[in-house]
């Protein structure tokens, strides 16, 4: 039996190092159809799609929510990705072709550099813009963050802007507002990659970011020109208004007018009567006869945007969100494993 355990040992070993030879000569593989860092060991296809098992593709979406009440309508739920759990992706995947406990070892093996190439490749998922020729992100992999939002506005828009930055806007000297930040403030804010953007559901979007962000923008999409009321919900029911503006300088007068509705029509506009009520109001500088181009300035909505950071950057009369009063589960352990293990 000794002699036995020690020629399996040696085999081993021999088939290790063949492999691992074999592996030093053989030839980089360049692609230059495709966004990548240079030549690398692993084909870049494999390297990919690797990284698409990292970045949770393919992965259930009930490993991700165990639970409804988890993700509950109108709720947005901030993750940190473990790559203990990420890099087990991976191996798993990988330990598909070993048969032998000499397969098992030639991989362990070449698993640092499979792994480091594959941590690089995770920034070539999703690189829009890219151009044969140009640069792409290298370096070493770092801590992945993300957000599950589950909303109306997800399916409302399609196409939303979400922009994570390193740097909360607020803590700039002097601070800088959130509805001014903008594409010219990235360097300054650090702005960080998104490794991956996808809606999983019509109203569910799955965002992973490649970084720790320390503020996060959702804004509607930027595209067109949007035109609409603001709602506010009350007792009796829906009351919509209109902010009023000076068409002259399209600054807001911090006044509103009540949006009148068709009789026997809920939700469609009485525009006549609305044009009248806007006319009514001298600081707007609309004529009796309000035309089409000054209806549209009072009428104008920009991008609606939802900022998520430390509200303690706020001014001191904004309201303080206690995270213990945000992230409430509804579901405790208790109940998780009643139903994991139910019938098992």
């Amino acid at each position: 039996m000794k002699s036995f355990v020690n020629a399996h040992a040696i085999l081993a070993e021999v088939v290790v190092n063949a492999v691992k030879g074999i592996y030093a000569e053989v030839d980089a593989i360049p692609d230059v159809d495709a966004p990548d860092p240079g030549p690398r060991r692993v084909p870049r296809d494999l390297r990919i799609w690797l990284a698409r098992l990292r970045l949770l593709e393919a992965v259930p979406f009930s490993h991700l929510v165990a639970d409804a009440s988890l993700l509950p309508p109108e709720s947005i739920r901030f993750f940190h990705l473990d790559r203990g759990w990420t890099d087990a992706i991976v191996e798993g995947a990988l330990s598909v072709g070993t048969v032998t406990t000499a397969d098992r070892a030639a991989l362990e093996q070449l698993y640092a550099v499979l792994r480091a190439e594959v941590d690089e490749a995770e920034r070539l998922v999703r690189l829009p813009g890219w151009e044969p020729g140009q640069a792409v992100p290298t370096g070493p992999a770092g801590p992945v963050t993300g957000f599950l939002l589950r909303s109306r506005m997800v399916s409302g828009w399609p196409a939303l802007h979400v922009r994570a930055y390193g740097r909360d806007n607020l803590t700039l000297r002097p601070p800088l507002a959130d509805d001014k930040v903008g594409d010219t403030d990235d360097a300054r804010l650090s702005k960080l990659t998104l490794l991956r953007m996808e809606r999983l559901a019509p109203a569910v979007l799955l965002v992973v970011i490649d970084g720790l962000p320390r503020v996060v923008h959702v804004e509607e999409p930027r595209a067109g020109i949007q035109y609409g009321v603001d709602e506010t919900e009350t007792p009796s029911g829906i009351e919509a208004t209109v902010p009023l503006r000076d068409v002259q300088t399209a600054d807001k007068l911090g006044s509103t007018v009540e949006v009148p509705f068709r009789r026997g029509a809920p939700g469609v506009v009485h525009i006549a009567e609305l044009a009248k009520r806007i006319a009514a109001v001298a600081n707007t500088h609309v004529g009796s006869d309000v035309d089409a181009a000054e209806l549209s300035i009072q009428m104008l909505q920009f991008p609606f945007r939802a900022v998520f950071g430390d509200q303690t950057l706020s001014d001191g009369e904004a309201a303080v969100i206690h995270l213990d009063s945000v992230f409430r589960p509804e579901l405790g352990f208790v109940e998780l494993t009643t139903m994991f293990t139910k019938g098992g």
